[in-house]
């Protein structure tokens, strides 16, 4: 096959840079794989909202059955956010035997385990890379060319928005809530901001990557966390005074006993630590297994398009594995 149909649930933020990314490098895409990916229907309310690009009209619709019931559509991709409907509207799709691809940390953090059985149930692909760090291809690696270890420590900066915060606060030493209502106005940051600054979403990643390098099933609420509305300002000059920076930062551990232990929480951090460097909207995920030992991780962890780009790396590689016929692989 080498035309591979996608259906897109949500067009916000999210949603736009992915459709972006597949218009954008299009040629590209169908160059380097020999496949034609196309959006042929979008799911979504708002159909005249200024999104920066052209989308035909047509293939908005308002009714998920003209997605589910579509012979013609072979993946799904899943970007509205929050549990419900989005769980269900994947796991109906999954049923229909389409693929399946998110970005939603939320959903795939609290219903992982049903949502892996329904794909193995229904020998269908299921792909979430975007879920944890935007466009850093952090479970890739880790579930692929780092299979072969017993990991020991993830920690890092999960989340763009805190990151983006924080880093303005001590370099430019604006207030938090004016520095929360840009990062909103550059995508960064959702309209209810709570997920974020409260460390929820950081949760919601820590989550998922426990389950993929420990095999063990945590869920965000059980997670000590503690976000960053308490932060001050001058919290943050009183650490650039220790040679320090605040930075929120999310840590996952196995101990002597083969349990493991987690935390979410604003750390102070020399300025000679390696996230200490990290600004603005960048991830940074450090990793240490006992083959490898220690790797990090960089890049964009929030925004539309570094988002989108890992949505379409989930969807190529799922359009691979359908033209080769080998697209069951949990």
């Amino acid at each position: 096959m080498n035309k591979v149909n996608i259906g897109l649930l949500g067009m916000g933020n999210i949603g736009t840079g992915t459709y972006k990314t597949c218009i954008m490098n299009h040629e590209h895409i169908k160059k380097v794989t020999g496949i034609d990916f196309e959006v042929i229907k979008i799911l979504e309310i708002d159909t005249d909202r200024d999104r920066g690009i052209s989308v035909d009209k047509s293939i908005f619709t308002q009714d998920i059955d003209d997605i589910l019931n579509d012979p013609e559509i072979h993946i799904v991709i899943e970007l509205l956010g929050g549990l419900e409907p989005a769980t269900d509207f994947m796991l109906k799709a999954m049923e229909k035997g389409k693929h399946v691809v998110t970005a939603n940390k939320a959903a795939v953090a609290a219903e992982y385990d049903k949502l892996e059985k329904t794909a193995r149930d229904n020998k269908i692909m299921f792909r979430f890379e975007a879920s944890v760090g935007g466009g850093i291809p952090i479970l890739n690696a880790l579930t692929t060319a780092l299979l072969a270890n017993e990991y020991k420590e993830i920690t890092g900066i999960l989340n763009g928005t805190t990151n983006y915060i924080l880093s303005k606060m001590r370099s430019e030493g604006r207030p938090y809530d004016e520095i929360l209502k840009e990062a909103q106005k550059k995508g960064f940051a959702e309209a209810d901001p709570t997920a974020d600054v409260e460390g929820e979403d950081v949760a919601n990643k820590l989550s998922i990557l426990m389950s993929l390098i420990f095999n063990k099933r945590i869920l965000p609420k059980d997670i000590p966390t503690r976000g960053i509305t308490h932060i001050s300002n001058e919290d943050i000059k009183t650490a650039e005074e220790e040679g320090c920076v605040i930075k929120l930062v999310a840590t996952a551990f196995s101990t002597a006993d083969g349990e493991v232990d987690c935390y979410i929480q604003p750390t102070l951090l020399n300025k000679e630590h390696p996230l200490a460097g990290v600004e603005n909207e960048f991830n940074a995920i450090f990793v240490r297994g006992n083959a490898v030992d220690e790797l990090m991780f960089y890049g964009k962890g929030a925004g539309p398009m570094p988002t989108g780009s890992a949505v379409m790396g989930d969807v190529i590689e799922i359009g691979k594995a359908i033209k080769k016929g080998t697209a069951f692989d949990i």
